[in-house]
């Protein structure tokens, strides 16, 4: 599966954007977002897993960010509030079969899209 990610831009603090991720097929898998500030590793965001309850969120952005897919358009998103300088960085999404244990790891994720820019000033 090919993923496309969108929606980036450049927001003040304590605003808003929301992400999408286009994949170009239907899948069943698992989505996650991941996002890699300059100079830092990749980090996890969010995810929604197959069989599972509910969404994984990180720390970080826990309360703010919402991630949600469209299963007939094939699409993912992330709604997020309230941003912070912090939240800086290229978010990346993805698909794949994790279990439990690498929900928040990128090992667990198999397909990934091109990334886009996320810039919060402060």
């Amino acid at each position: 599966v090919q993923l496309q990610a969108s929606g980036g831009g450049l927001v003040q603090a304590g605003g808003s954007l929301r992400l999408t991720c286009a994949a170009s097929e239907r899948t069943s898998r698992s989505y996650a977002w991941f996002r890699q500030a300059p100079g830092k590793d990749r980090e996890f965001v969010a995810a929604i897993v197959k069989f599972t309850s509910g969404p994984y969120y990180s720390d970080s952005v826990k309360g703010r960010f919402t991630i949600a897919r469209d299963n007939a358009k094939n699409t993912l998103y992330l709604e997020m509030n309230s941003l912070k300088p912090e939240d800086t960085a290229v978010y990346y999404c993805a698909v794949g079969n994790p279990i439990t244990s690498y929900v928040r790891a990128s090992e667990g994720y198999t397909s990934w899209g091109q990334g886009t820019l996320v810039t919060v000033s402060s």
